[in-house]
């Protein structure tokens, strides 16, 4: 071929096939073909979203061309889990398995179409793939080795048809990280660190994380049983779930907010049974954006099964897939794809909530199913605000709480009887204080008790409000009202980790300390994979109760997470100090002045002491008079 008035560009080649295209065919033509079209138009569209263009398709091969690897290799895992999720609808003998082979290199373009060794070399590739899975080259490998959360596996150096030197190729392993020679490993995630928050005195700090407690890869079933040995807890003796964030599939970053807050919508009906061992959306988020095993998952949090699916929002129209797991034999129990109008997300969340149950084999009563599925908003526009606001007050700073606050309002505006939002109204308004940038601290309080009256007398089941009341009342000193709202959430939510931690932190400024460990250790079951701050509050809990060797067992484990919190340190300046061990708890003191120059025990003792019940003020204030004594660094 002449190149006289060709264009030569380097880009990134997809090629995909359909794997035993020609056994679909001769066993029922139609049904291949419609089964084909529907992948197509799939496959299509995700390479538009991934800003690809589909260039042929010939029969069952499909030819799409990138201007970034990088997007070439992301759309072809959304490819493979979606249409892995698509074949679960179908019979085992029409199930459609696509080979996708990714070039990185030079091509000829004449018009609409190219042309070369770059070319051909991604379809030599797609031979070399699993169906399912996907095979790139090195081209292709040292580009993105350090862009995209997966593993490879290294196949060699290929001698393929028509290609005169032999192709270095991987299998994209879709998997956490881990890149191999030979066989991939399975290797262990480590625990996901995250970013700690940061407030004015300890025990506020312990009320922010009390009320800030609140993927779609579609895997083939195999028959290998999950030993209990190896679980990281024993298994509850009830059904047991982790509901993983929903794969956001609607191509704009900015719709996370929905997908997630389906799965916290979902996590929070379950949570609301006693008769289900619910894991909080703080751990089951540390696996978002990751592919992991769900053998893996139940490991990792001590349940029986998981729940997965994407969500698709485009205008006025919903997809949303979901399907259940064994995760100690990989099983699927269920699944479900729900083409939908965006206005009936309810009644989809309400069936995605009840399906779960039942396949888990829970029996409850119409009273308790109706409970699970009980929502404070039949209005999508306040419902969708909400969702928005949920997702800036989780950034737990300043612009985010300013941000929640103003979406909160605008939601109240569009359904002024929708009870929720003012509860986040009212929590901006604490974290004001919390974060210290309010122009009135009383101001603000003041308006933050406004809120929380208004979000109560609308919505007295939602118990989110409760707990956010139960932090309120312990800011005002008034800790067996704090105590009783803190119980009114663990009613309406007996599941929920956010209702626990919301009584162990009532318990404790109430000085039932033992008590108040209980239901700390038990929002940790509910939530194993915690911010540091959990894992320092409950140091701080097993302080109190005289637990040393556990208190620097969990402090160890928060500061190993946030080494610049300074609360953390003051609780190992306690702790060493009561220990004897002054070295320690003088090291600890260097460290706490190095990240907050400013504090002071006069300052400790003003703040701090004041939120305790009374009884407990005189051995608060004799604590701190002791770290004086004992000449550690602070005063």
């Amino acid at each position: 071929m002449s190149e006289e008035g060709f264009k030569r560009k380097l880009s990134a080649i997809l090629s995909a096939d359909v794997e035993g295209y020609s056994r679909l065919m001769g066993e029922d033509e139609e049904a291949t073909v419609r089964t084909l079209t529907a992948y197509r138009e799939v496959m299509t569209t995700l390479i538009q979203q991934h800003n690809g263009k589909v260039l042929d398709s010939p029969g069952d091969n499909l030819l799409a061309e990138f201007a970034s690897v990088v997007d070439a290799v992301q759309c072809a895992v959304a490819v493979q889990k979606e249409i892995n999720a698509r074949n679960f609808e179908l019979s085992e003998n029409r199930k459609m398995h696509f080979r996708i082979g990714i070039n990185l290199g030079d091509v000829i373009q004449e018009e609409e179409r190219i042309y070369g060794d770059g070319v051909n070399i991604a379809a030599r590739l797609e031979g070399l793939a699993e169906p399912g899975g996907i095979c790139i080259s090195k081209t292709a490998f040292d580009h993105i080795e350090s862009k995209l959360p997966y593993g490879y596996e290294f196949l060699g150096d290929q001698v393929v048809k028509k290609i005169a030197n032999p192709v270095g190729a991987y299998r994209v392993l879709m998997e956490p990280r881990v890149t191999v020679a030979g066989k991939a490993e399975d290797k262990k995630r480590s625990p996901i660190m995250r970013v700690p928050i940061l407030v004015g005195t300890i025990e506020v700090l312990v009320v922010v994380v009390a009320v800030g407690i609140w993927q779609y890869c579609m895997r083939r079933p195999t028959a290998e049983h999950t030993p209990m040995e190896k679980m990281a807890y024993l298994l509850p003796d009830k059904p047991s779930i982790a509901v993983l964030p929903f794969t956001n599939m609607s191509g704009d970053p900015e719709q996370e907010y929905f997908s997630d807050g389906l799965t916290e919508e979902i996590i929070t009906a379950l949570s609301k049974t006693p008769k289900v061992f619910v894991i909080a959306r703080h751990s089951a988020f540390t696996y978002k954006g990751k592919s992991v095993k769900i053998q893996q998952v139940g490991r990792e949090l001590g349940i029986r099964y998981v729940l997965e699916g994407s969500v698709r929002k485009a205008k006025d129209k919903v997809r949303i897939t979901a399907q259940l797991i064994d995760a100690t034999t990989e099983k699927h129990l269920w699944a479900e794809r729900y083409d939908r109008n965006l206005r009936e997300i309810f009644a989809i969340q309400d069936e995605i909530t009840l399906a779960i149950i039942k396949a888990m084999q829970v029996e409850l009563t119409k009273g308790e199913m109706a409970d699970l599925t009980g929502r404070g908003t039949k209005n999508l526009d306040a419902y969708l605000k909400a969702l928005q606001a949920q997702e800036q007050w989780w950034r737990m700073d300043k612009q985010g709480t300013l941000k929640a606050k103003q979406l909160a309002l605008e939601a109240t505006a569009i359904d002024p009887q929708y009870g929720y939002p003012y509860a986040i109204v009212s929590w901006s308004h604490m974290m004001e204080v919390w974060l210290q940038f309010s122009e009135s601290s009383k101001e603000s309080m003041r308006l933050a008790v406004e809120a929380i009256q208004k979000a109560l007398t609308l919505d007295e089941s939602d118990h989110r409000i409760h707990c956010i009341l139960s932090n309120l009342y312990i800011m005002q000193g008034k800790n067996s009202e704090a105590i009783a709202s803190a119980q009114r959430a663990l009613e309406l939510c007996p599941g929920g980790a956010l209702a626990h931690g919301s009584l162990g932190t009532a318990l404790r400024f109430a000085c039932r300390f033992s008590e108040s460990v209980q239901f700390r250790e038990q929002a940790i079951k509910l939530d194993p994979f915690p911010t540091a701050t959990a894992f320092r509050n409950l140091g701080m809990a097993y302080l109190r109760v005289g637990r040393f060797g556990d208190a620097i067992a969990e402090l160890k484990k928060a500061l190993q997470m946030n080494p610049n919190d300074w609360a953390t340190h003051y609780s190992f300046v306690e702790t060493y100090t009561k220990l004897g061990r002054k070295e320690e708890a003088r090291a600890q003191a260097e460290e706490l002045l190095r990240v907050r120059p400013n504090f002071s025990l006069d300052w400790l003792a003003e703040t701090t002491v004041k939120m305790y019940a009374i009884e407990c003020r005189s051995k608060i204030n004799d604590e701190i008079e002791s770290l004086r004594k004992a000449d550690v660094g602070l005063k």
